[in-house]
């Protein structure tokens, strides 16, 4: 798939992405009017470069349970939840958004990770009763704003649970924000044959899609992590919030599971996710990777920024948690002011009532 180049690419004002998501468009003309279609639910945003892992076989779920920071064992059919695969040290490797169909389980992740992902679980595969393929030349990705799982009748959807609290999450943002009101993201992925989506977009059903700025610029603003644009190699879920969907405190032992521990019950992260609010006087936004100075020192670097059509110029960091959170930063050269997502001060926030618990079977 990494020559892979959407077929959307061909509607006229078609710009192309670069970075993680070439293949796709980075949007169609107007990014802005696309934005707003897609905040409103009448837009849906070209996804299919993304990889998708198809597991089948009766031992699928609790041998994924073992590896991952999920509970998985009992995952009703057609219930959507996200998993972390970490590396043995407890940086994030690959976030795996997944769903189980009651005969196969299927998880989509960012594109390019599926052979890796594909070649590593069957590694692990041992004599279990699994099998693990890589359909992501014969399944393509469709994202919509919706809140909404899939069923056996529509077909297949990934529900992102995000900013919900899973049962077994923790919070890793201040109390106060909770109480006062997280950011809120509505958002699905629906996989359908590559072939359907081909004569879909022949057809011109996806006239009206969104390009990869749009998404970006709504997710953002939700604070909703991506793995390769808020991550590197020493990423922890913690400095993220992402313990909130993603990782389950009770369950039994998986590969990263000590750090996600030794830090949940005696420490604080090293680093935390930031909103940043950019200059709008500036005509360029930063590049991700641009360092976040605190005067003459680096204190951190841009993951994302984009341009909201409400929120202006706007972007994700990662900063040393021992930055001040009340200091005026430089992002990339651009003047930013902080919004909190990470709590700088504390641990994980307690005492604060989850929005949603995973059914379990």
């Amino acid at each position: 798939m990494s020559e892979y180049r959407s077929p959307l690419l061909q509607r006229p004002g078609a710009v192309p992405a670069e970075g993680i998501d070439e293949g796709l468009a980075w949007h169609f003309g107007n990014p802005v009017a696309e934005q707003r279609r897609l905040e409103a639910g009448t837009a849906k945003a070209d996804l299919s470069n993304r990889g998708v892992v198809r597991i089948e076989g009766p031992d699928r779920l609790t041998w994924l349970h073992s590896m991952t920071t999920q509970h998985l064992s009992g995952l009703a059919p057609y219930t959507s939840t996200e998993a972390l695969l970490l590396t043995p040290n407890g940086h994030v490797e690959h976030d795996l958004h997944l769903v189980d169909d009651g005969t196969a389980t299927w998880i989509t992740l960012e594109p390019g990770g599926a052979p890796q992902l594909t070649a590593f679980l069957k590694k692990m595969q041992f004599m279990l009763r699994v099998e693990v393929t890589d359909v992501s030349a014969e399944w393509a990705v469709i994202g919509e704003p919706a809140d909404r799982e899939g069923s056996a009748e529509e077909g297949l959807a990934w529900r992102d649970p995000w900013p919900e609290v899973a049962s077994g999450g923790a919070l890793y943002t201040a109390a106060e924000i909770e109480v006062a009101g997280h950011p809120r993201w509505a958002w699905r992925e629906v996989l359908i044959p590559r072939a359907e989506f081909e004569k879909r977009v022949a057809e011109g059903e996806f006239d009206d899609a969104a390009g990869t700025w749009a998404v970006d610029a709504l997710r953002v603003a939700a604070w909703r992590p991506r793995q390769g644009f808020e991550t590197d190699h020493r990423t922890i879920p913690h400095e993220l919030d992402w313990l909130r969907t993603a990782v389950h405190l009770n369950k039994g032992c998986y590969r990263g599971q000590e750090t996600i521990a030794r830090v949940h019950n005696l420490g604080r992260p090293p680093r935390r996710l930031v909103m940043l609010h950019l200059d709008g006087s500036m005509s360029e936004l930063p590049e991700s990777g641009a360092p976040v100075l605190n005067g003459s020192r680096e204190v951190g670097r841009v993951t994302t920024a984009a341009r909201h059509h409400e929120l202006g110029p706007i972007a994700l960091a990662v900063l040393k948690r021992s930055t001040p959170v009340d200091v005026q930063l430089l992002a990339g050269g651009v003047e930013a002011a902080q919004e909190i997502v990470v709590d700088a001060a504390a641990g994980p926030a307690a005492d604060v009532p989850k929005m949603r618990r995973l059914p379990q079977s």
